[in-house]
């Protein structure tokens, strides 16, 4: 029987819907250095066939490849060039894949106690943890702090996965003293949902197939847990909740406000309250790109127009006027401290909380958890990675809710003002670029000498970090212009006429595609359209917007 092209376009349609209803999972993964997180989730990506047949053959191939056996399943996950180098996980890596019952994303967090902040960013958005065990040592300091950690993040359900059970020959009493350890260090936790597996990433063993190893285990193996474990998340029990980011006023009949639903649903026609002024209103509409919206909720980046002109700006809230967030300027929080420099009673910081700034100090640590008995200390001071209940106060009120009710609202980070850093991790070029948003470039203006000002505004005005360097500046050559700007991530428009052959082939070599010489180029003789000629080619320059990533503090 021959099937006709609409029963296969319906059957498609079906197929898609199939899966754009599929549950999403997002699981992170936690644990010590060198427990094998990297491995494990390279081997169930790969066991569930699920990576690209290039990518794997690259893996293969590579000249970094660490295992013994035909491929390291950690260089899957491990993207970054300094991560193969090194062989361990520094900046979290996300990855997709789906099955036939469910859709997951996966965070391959970070070991190594340097990289804490980077794990707290993965475990921020997981509904599960999958924290690895080394079953060769045990639950290691980094591992507790994993742990602890995945709790404050309001992470409920955890699966421990002791892995490297090949290198204790499988052994059942081995595995079992492993998972009453856990199961004490999760319920000390508050912790109920724990389910734990004997693994071993590197053979495969109950990652996705059964392990014949272990007849022992009769347990669920890693992927068939992931695919049924319920999805518990926190029921939304507030109002709404909606942080102002923007205020768009393309023209004078227009004035809408751009945020992210945090909290609650919206719909026109409900009354809000903007915090702090107090002022309401209600919401006359909810504009997105493909139009309105009979409703919004949380997640969802939408912008609202209300019936009112009222004072509302950057930093704002609106509210339900029946259930507002709490507001204060001095309360208690638990803080995960992620930098070098020691945090300090009394000193001045930046709260970033929602879209808000304010500064703040604490008043005083209450006490700090020890990571080893998870008892509670005394403390003057917070070293990196520890872990503490503050009193702090702010000079200006924020809008706030306990974080197991809110993760958006409950959360805030904590910013030094004088070096506005967050973390210790150097700032690399790529970072610079996505900042600026386009690479760095030199282009050579000796041919028109009288277009460098006025492209340099030009540019200026689009949106590129750039900047006009003469012979006579403060740079003694066009090698130390161009290392100094680039470093910087500028664009730089340089003009010298004295610049010899040999300079400019030093300064085209170090740009590379990024060097233009207005000499080379056929640039009409009018200025403005010279300038548009410029900017045509200096277009590609561009980065797209990456989505930020912030490492939460609570």
């Amino acid at each position: 029987m021959a099937i006709t092209g609409i029963e296969i376009r319906t059957e498609f349609a079906k197929f898609l819907e199939q899966n754009l209803n599929k549950e999403l999972l997002r699981f992170t993964t936690a644990g010590s250095v060198d427990d094998g997180k990297s491995t494990l989730i390279g081997r169930l990506l790969h066991d569930s066939k699920t990576v690209y047949e290039d990518q794997l053959a690259s893996v293969k191939k590579s000249r970094i490849n660490r295992s013994s056996g035909p491929i390291d399943f950690s260089l899957i996950t491990d993207g970054l060039r300094a991560e193969r180098e090194q062989g361990i996980t520094i900046d979290v890596g996300y990855r997709y894949f789906a099955t036939s019952r469910r859709k997951f994303i996966i965070a391959d967090t970070p070991g190594h106690e340097q990289y804490t902040r980077n794990m707290a960013t993965g475990a921020s958005t997981a509904d599960l943890a999958v924290i690895l065990i080394d079953g060769t040592k045990g639950l290691l300091p980094q591992t507790l702090r994993h742990t602890y950690i995945s709790s404050l993040l309001g992470i409920s359900t955890l699966v421990a996965a002791v892995n490297k059970m090949d290198l204790l020959e499988y052994q059942e009493d081995e595995f079992q003293k492993l998972e009453r350890e856990f199961r004490t260090l999760a319920e000390q936790l508050g912790i109920s949902a724990v389910t734990c597996i004997p693994i071993s990433a590197l053979a495969g063993d109950n990652v996705v197939e059964r392990s014949e190893h272990m007849p022992w285990y009769t347990g669920p193996v890693l992927l068939e847990h992931l695919e049924r474990v319920p999805i518990v998340r926190p029921l939304s029990v507030l109002g709404v909740r909606f942080p102002v980011q923007y205020v768009l006023r393309p023209d004078a009949n227009f004035r809408g406000f751009a945020g992210q639903v945090a909290g609650g649903v919206i719909r026109p026609g409900d009354a809000v309250m903007a915090v702090p002024s107090g002022q309401k209103s209600r919401v006359d509409s909810i504009i997105t790109y493909d139009g309105l919206l009979g409703e919004a909720s949380s997640s969802m980046s939408v912008t609202l127009t209300l019936e009112d002109e009222i004072d509302l700006s950057r930093g704002d809230m609106l509210v339900s006027p029946a259930d507002p967030p709490h507001v204060s300027q001095r309360f208690l929080a638990t803080l995960v401290w992620m930098h070098a420099q020691p945090f300090e009673t009394g000193r001045s910081y930046v709260i970033k909380h929602c879209a808000r700034q304010v500064r703040g100090k604490a008043i005083a640590i209450r006490h700090r958890v020890n990571i080893d008995t998870l008892q509670p200390e005394a403390a003057e001071c917070l070293q990196m990675n520890d872990i503490a209940t503050i009193e702090l106060e702010t000079n200006s009120p924020i809008f706030f809710d306990a974080y197991q009710l809110n993760r958006t609202t409950g959360s805030f980070i904590v910013i030094d003002p004088l070096t506005n850093a967050t973390s210790q991790i150097p700032v690399t070029p790529l970072e610079r670029c996505r900042r600026h948003g386009h690479y760095p470039a030199v282009i050579l203006a000796n041919a028109r000498p009288s277009l460098a000002g006025q492209l340099e505004r030009v540019l200026f005005e689009e949106g590129f970090e750039v900047m006009a360097v003469e012979e006579n500046s403060f740079f003694s050559s066009a090698k130390n212009a161009w290392a100094a700007l680039q470093a910087a991530g500028f664009v730089v428009i340089y003009q010298n006429p004295s610049l010899s052959a040999e300079e400019r082939l030093d300064l085209q070599s170090a740009a590379g595609d990024h060097f233009f010489d207005l000499a080379d180029l056929e640039l009409p003789a009018a200025s403005a359209e010279a300038v548009e000629r410029i900017l045509a080619l200096v277009e590609p320059l561009r980065i797209p917007p990456q989505p930020g990533k912030l490492g939460k503090v609570l």
